[in-house]
């Protein structure tokens, strides 16, 4: 199928379907005139990358997961691979989580600071 109907069956402009190409996401082999041209596959391929990104996974990482992911929606092989990827994943997400809590905690102390003045001068 071409890049228009891939496009139109996934809901996911052309631009975008390029650039998975250009980061080794999505596979398509070009004909005689030039036009990309992809496999039927390609249509859960693009569901795939879709929810993984979904996830808040980056492109490098869904590159080594795909050829893990099975079957409908996203199911893994489950090697030692995946499992280390997606528990290194999770174990960065909790660290900018823990990051986000800190700098939130700063953030309301500083209102309740400016709430205890009213100026937003307070010391201390």
């Amino acid at each position: 199928m071409l890049i228009g109907e891939l496009a139109r069956r996934t809901g996911v402009s052309p631009r975008l379907l390029r650039y998975y190409e250009e980061q080794g996401l999505l596979e398509t082999r070009r004909g005689p005139n030039g036009y990309r041209h992809y496999a039927p596959e390609a249509v859960e391929t693009v569901r795939r990358i879709r929810t993984l990104l979904d996830a808040g996974l980056t492109t490098d990482v869904i590159r080594s997961l795909l050829p893990c992911v099975r079957g409908e929606g996203v199911g893994f092989n489950w090697c030692d691979e995946v499992r280390a990827t997606l528990e290194g994943e999770l174990t960065a997400l909790d660290a900018r989580i823990d990051g986000l809590r800190r700098n939130r905690t700063a953030i309301a102390s500083y209102l309740a600071r400016y709430e205890e003045t009213g100026t937003g001068t307070g010391t201390g």
